[in-house]
């Protein structure tokens, strides 16, 4: 009986070596020799085993991170750059067929099909530590931009993964350096500043403008 494992292993193994999809799924079960109705019971296409793929290397590292004793002690920001440096160490192990895998979707603007589902498990995930920042007041809660930090953090995924495909540095030590300032740049905007004080003041101003009257001369 066929696993899902050895349908992925086959999948990999074969568009590594011929740089490009089977010619059918036919020829590819017979490749690996097990049957049509085996591959089909666990995926409905190659596209689909290449999203599965994707998806099970992000559950893998967010669940590796929330294992661990510390997490619940890190700051929102510091839950983002552990994220990212450990996704880029998981990425490593299977760089040549990430590679493969992004190749088609070239410098296009939209999100690549392959990463529909990693987007909203990575979104998920990043919606709960956003939230968990904004409880603490780690964050700042404002009105309508709030709900957009997670398209913030979508963006830094985009950025980081395209800069690790092209990083050619040593231990892909450029892409680190582009982890820590991409991020603490982002969450450096998430965060309370003068700004925010300034327009609470005027809220404030708003609010009691009677109290502003009484004190003309």
């Amino acid at each position: 009986m066929a696993t899902a494992e050895q349908i992925k292993t086959g999948y990999i193994n074969y568009v590594l070596t011929n740089d490009e999809k089977p010619k059918s799924v036919y020829s590819f079960v017979k490749k690996i020799k097990i049957s049509e109705v085996d591959f089909y019971e666990f995926f409905a296409s190659f596209e689909s085993i290449e999203k599965v793929i994707w998806v099970e290397l992000t559950v893998e590292t967010i669940d590796t991170l929330q294992q661990q004793e510390v997490w619940n002690q890190y700051s929102s920001r510091e839950k983002i750059l552990s994220f990212f440096y450990s996704y880029v160490e998981v990425l490593k192990k299977h760089r040549s067929f990430i590679i493969y895998t992004l190749k088609e979707s070239g410098s296009q603007l939209s999100t690549p099909k392959v990463l529909s589902g990693t987007k909203t498990i990575f979104e998920n995930f990043a919606e709960n530590v956003i939230n968990d920042g904004l409880e603490s007041g780690e964050l700042a809660d404002r009105k309508f931009f709030s709900k957009r930090y997670k398209d913030a953090l979508w963006f830094q995924f985009d950025f980081i993964l395209k800069f690790w495909l092209r990083d050619d540095s040593a231990g892909f030590e450029k892409t680190d350096e582009a982890i820590e300032k991409g991020i603490n740049v982002t969450f450096d905007l998430f965060q309370h500043s003068p700004i925010d004080n300034l327009l609470d003041y005027g809220k404030f101003l708003s609010r009691n403008s009677k109290f502003r009257e009484r004190m003309k001369f």
